[in-house]
This record gives C-alpha cells, sequence and structure tokens, in this order.
C-alpha cells in the first residue's frame, strides 16, 4: 500500500462534538486559525442560536459546513414516538437547510423491545418518508453504519453491507452512506464494501479517529488518530480508490479529552491528523 501522507489541512474537517466543551463561537474560531477549513456541526450546539446567523458566522470563519449531526433514530415499539421522530428529522432538514449544508448524517436507531429486522423496516419506512423534504431542501441523507455493541438502541445498521442495501433499495440521489472507521474497521468485507459504495455514487462522508486498547467506555473513550489499532491509511486508500476526494472528518468522543484544555487537544488533533490519517 502506498499513500501519502495528508501534509496540509485542505481536507480536514472536525466535528463540534469533538471539542464539545467549546461553544460553537469558539469552536469556529480557533478552527480557523489553526487552519482548518471543515466543520461538522453538531445539532446540541445550534441550541438557542439563530441558525442562519451560525451558518454566516462559520462562512464567514473560512469554514466549509461540511454536515449536519445528526438525524435518524427512527425506530421504535411506540407509534407515537416514530411520529415524533420523523417531525425531529423533518426539523433536522429545515436546520441543514438554514445552516448552508448539504448533509445530514443519520445515527437510525434500534430498539431491544423488538426484532432487529423489524428495527431496520422502520429506519427504511422512516428515511423514505422524509424523501419529498430532503430533496426539496437539496440535504442528502447518509445513513451511517454502527458498531454492532450499538444495535441495542443506536442503530440496526450494523456493517457497511447492510448500508449499501438500504441505500441502493432507496434509490434516491439524496440517500447514501456514511462510513465511520471507528464503527467499520473490524469488518472482513470493508474494502468490498466501500468498493460497492463508490461504484454506485453512494459515498457521501467519511469520518476518522481510532480504536484505543483496551477501551474503557463503549462511547466516550475514543483515540486520537495512531492511538489504537485502526488501520487509517489502509482504509483511506480504500475510500479514495473510489474517486472520493472530500473532507476527511476527525470525530473523536472521548471524556478524557474533553478534560483537557481544548487548545491543547487541538493542537493534538492536527498532529495526529498529518501523522496517521
Amino acid at each position: 500500500m502506498n499513500i501519502s501522507p495528508l501534509t496540509d489541512l485542505s481536507r480536514l474537517c472536525i466535528h463540534t462534538i469533538t471539542t464539545k466543551p467549546w461553544k460553537i463561537e469558539q469552536a469556529a474560531e480557533n478552527y480557523s486559525t489553526a487552519g482548518v477549513k471543515g466543520i461538522t456541526v453538531w445539532r446540541d450546539a445550534l441550541t438557542g442560536r439563530d441558525v442562519k446567523k451560525i451558518g454566516d458566522m462559520l462562512r464567514n470563519q473560512g469554514l466549509n459546513i461540511v454536515s449536519l449531526c445528526r438525524g435518524g433514530f427512527f425506530p421504535s415499539t411506540d407509534k407515537n414516538k416514530r411520529i415524533a421522530s420523523i417531525e425531529d428529522n423533518r426539523r433536522a432538514i429545515g436546520e441543514a437547510y438554514n445552516l448552508g449544508t448539504s448533509l445530514i448524517v443519520l445515527v437510525c436507531g434500534s430498539d431491544p423491545g423488538q426484532a432487529l429486522e423489524t428495527s431496520r423496516e422502520q429506519i427504511f419506512d422512516g428515511i423514505s418518508s422524509l424523501l419529498p423534504e430532503a430533496e426539496a431542501a437539496g440535504v442528502r441523507l447518509a445513513i451511517e453504519p454502527l458498531h454492532p455493541m450499538y444495535a441495542d438502541t443506536r442503530s440496526a445498521i450494523n456493517t457497511i453491507e447492510q448500508a449499501n442495501e438500504m441505500a441502493e433499495k432507496l434509490d434516491s440521489d439524496f440517500v447514501g452512506v456514511a462510513v465511520d472507521v471507528y464503527h467499520l474497521w473490524w469488518d472482513p468485507l470493508l474494502e468490498k464494501g466501500i468498493q460497492r459504495c463508490g461504484a454506485n455514487g453512494n459515498l457521501l462522508a467519511f469520518h476518522i479517529c481510532d480504536w484505543k486498547s483496551p477501551t474503557t467506555d463503549m462511547l466516550n473513550d475514543r483515540g486520537l488518530m495512531g492511538e489504537g489499532c485502526i488501520p487509517l491509511r489502509k482504509i483511506r486508500s480504500w475510500v479514495e480508490a473510489t474517486g472520493f476526494n472530500g473532507f476527511i472528518e476527525v470525530e473523536i468522543f472521548s471524556n478524557e479529552y474533553w478534560k483537557l484544555d481544548q487548545a491543547i487537544f487541538l493542537e493534538k488533533v492536527i498532529s495526529a491528523y498529518k501523522k496517521y490519517a
């Protein structure tokens, strides 16, 4: 394998959740000052704010708004909860439109009170019901398969094969797949799945971090690139072999790193990106 290191920051996107202690205004200023070119906005960062003004502020800082996180959480044994989820996803589409991004990442959801197959049917139906609004707003929906350890409540879509199949069945230019190495690095069929995703034009996003071993928390112990066992450059080579040349998004949930001075942590993120991504 021969893949060049990422020596500049022209493709670096950082999720606001990565530097969770910072308000979005702080994150924008500090990312921009450091030379970061992309930002993915988590919806919690928009609470109580004028979304259009936040979008203008981010662009004025020279940041590309890569996506909005997150929509999804469609399944439930309770019909009223399923209806409420659809309404929340419609709000997310409006937020993405007002923010000025053309992509929402979907954490699709699951309900342990029913079969995974039922949850997957409800995910399909939920996304289908949103397509008219998504198309009208020019906002694409990226199905993000999550690690099987989250199959109980966070997502019934757990492999890239499942995500590809659902995206292909939905058959819309406004639906695709988000590849997150944290969730998919273990899959022996990952390379073929990425090839299939790319061949169908469905590869919409690429998220990176690392899997620490041993991990101390299933959700909030993600590592900086180079700290764990994920073959980051190998997976990036598969992604780029499809022709994908979009942003490479750093998404780190970490109780440990959220305790740090976030300015120091940002320096660590940038250094790890250049050395290991």
